[in-house]
């Protein structure tokens, strides 16, 4: 079997190294992010891969930058037949590219050549996809442009979130990894090419300011937007100068033709009816600042909310 060195950092890219592992290939190194500091007591965490390593006994380097010459030179004395890269947060400099006998190969959460770029999990639910999945790719010096290997289709659920996608893509991702190794190393996988321009804008960095609701959007858009940022960041709005993140929430069909966008036009126990351009947004789960999350009925017993008040401000 091939001589493997990972990088990855997040959640993600544990599945992979886990089958990784348990399929007995040689893992030499595994490569993530510093520890970060977390919590009040700001201990430092191990990032989830770093864990997995742990588990397994395998060796974990955490460089600041890859790119530094010391780093590639332990990279250079390890001498792997292939890196696999797996959301691991950094920009892999040319000479680590070329260093392998079979490249660099990555595990990109999108069906290339859609949703190139750091977030494209969230950015499919936004979007409202019907689909996303998993491609395996050779890297090259393009962010996500290198040619691909292999890709497996996963069908969003209707309810499918960000968390949700997340998961099942990281599980489809080592699938597809323990499948294609194998043809990677016998000389039989096939490369192809990718088109320069992307389908799909590109899928930057996901931010907390995504995260805030314009009610002058249709209420499609927003349930899409509070589907996708969950767990995080979580869609939010305004509630009498205080945040209120919202959960879950249902988009309704609805005449808001003579309403301002943001208004809560009515207040019943599934949730609380609000105006878009286009329109009625239900929230069903809300947290308000410095409260836990709970449904819109158990919110309401607490919390004195009056139809004709206007989110957002």
């Amino acid at each position: 079997m091939v001589k493997v060195v990972y990088m990855g950092t997040p959640d993600f890219a544990v599945p992979p190294l886990k089958a990784l592992a348990e399929e007995g290939y040689e893992i030499d190194a595994v490569i993530t992010q510093p520890d970060k500091p977390k919590g009040r007591g700001k201990t430092l965490m191990p990032t989830p891969v770093k864990e997995e390593a742990m588990k397994h006994g395998i060796p974990v380097y955490q460089p600041k930058k890859v790119r530094d010459p010391e780093f590639i030179q332990i990279l250079k004395d390890l001498d792997p037949d292939v890196i696999i890269v797996a959301a691991f947060g950094q920009i892999i400099p040319k000479e680590v590219l070329n260093l392998p006998k079979f490249g660099c190969i990555n595990i990109h959460a999108s069906l290339l050549p859609k949703y190139r770029g750091a977030a494209p999990i969230q950015q499919a639910v936004i979007d409202g996809e019907k689909e996303s999945g998993v491609t395996i790719m050779r890297m090259g010096m393009g962010i996500d442009t290198g040619d691909m290997i292999s890709r497996i289709t996963v069908p969003l659920a209707a309810d499918e979130t960000g968390g949700s996608l997340f998961d099942k893509l990281a599980l489809a991702g080592a699938e597809l990894l323990i499948k294609t190794l194998p043809s990677i190393e016998d000389g039989t996988a096939v490369y192809v090419k990718q088109p320069e321009e992307s389908p799909t804008p590109y899928a930057a960095m996901i931010s907390k300011q995504m995260g805030c609701m314009d009610f002058h959007k249709s209420a499609v858009e927003l349930e899409r937007l509070v589907r996708g940022l969950n767990p995080w960041p979580s869609a939010y709005t305004r509630l009498n100068g205080k945040s209120l993140k919202i959960w879950k929430s249902e988009a309704i069909a609805s005449d808001t033709a003579d309403a301002v966008p943001g208004t809560v036009l009515r207040i019943e126990k599934a949730g609380i009816h609000v105006a878009c351009s286009d329109g009625v947004l239900v929230l069903k789960e809300v947290q308000l600042e410095g409260k836990k999350r709970m449904d819109a009925d158990v919110f309401l017993r607490g919390y004195r909310l009056e139809e004709g008040t206007v989110l957002g401000v």
